[in-house]
């Protein structure tokens, strides 16, 4: 995947359903949790207009960069555009198979994500298929020309 075919998801895409955002563990420090990845790329991606429903099967209902958890894709009411992956690789292709048939146009697995079968999947039902990216840093790179991409973190 190239950084044209990038840019153009980026471009067409509207809503994310991002599988692993963070939710808050009892008598953790709030700071924690707007630093943890999948948060952090979440709030990022909704300040650029993206509407990023979080999934995340042990926190539904709870509230994160002001959206409401969600157990599962086939819980999401709307429609998919892109379906963004902070899970290990393991579990990629059990979410692939969700992703078909919630019938999303993208699955994006995070950087250091990659699975063969997600891959074969993704291809065999010809949707998009990005692994090992950011979507973060390729928006970063792509739209804002930011570099470094990943900033330091302030409190």
């Amino acid at each position: 995947m190239n950084d044209d075919q990038i840019k153009s998801i980026l471009r067409k895409s509207k809503v994310i359903a991002m599988i692993g955002v963070s939710s808050e563990k009892k008598g953790e420090d709030k700071k924690n949790l707007k630093r943890k990845p999948a948060n952090v790329v979440m709030k990022y991606m909704q300040n650029f207009g993206y509407k990023v429903i979080p999934i995340n099967p042990f926190a539904v209902g709870e509230i994160v960069n002001g959206e409401p958890i969600v157990e599962s894709l086939d819980k999401v009411k709307e429609e998919i555009d892109i379906v963004d992956v902070f899970r290990p690789s393991n579990e990629a292709e059990g979410i692939a198979k969700e992703a078909i048939q919630k019938g999303t146009k993208v699955l994006w697995l995070q950087y250091g994500i990659h699975s063969d079968e997600a891959e074969a999947i993704a291809d065999n039902e010809k949707i998009e298929f990005i692994s090992n990216r950011c979507i973060k840093q390729e928006y970063q790179k792509l739209f804002q020309k930011s570099n470094p991409v990943f900033p330091v973190l302030k409190d």
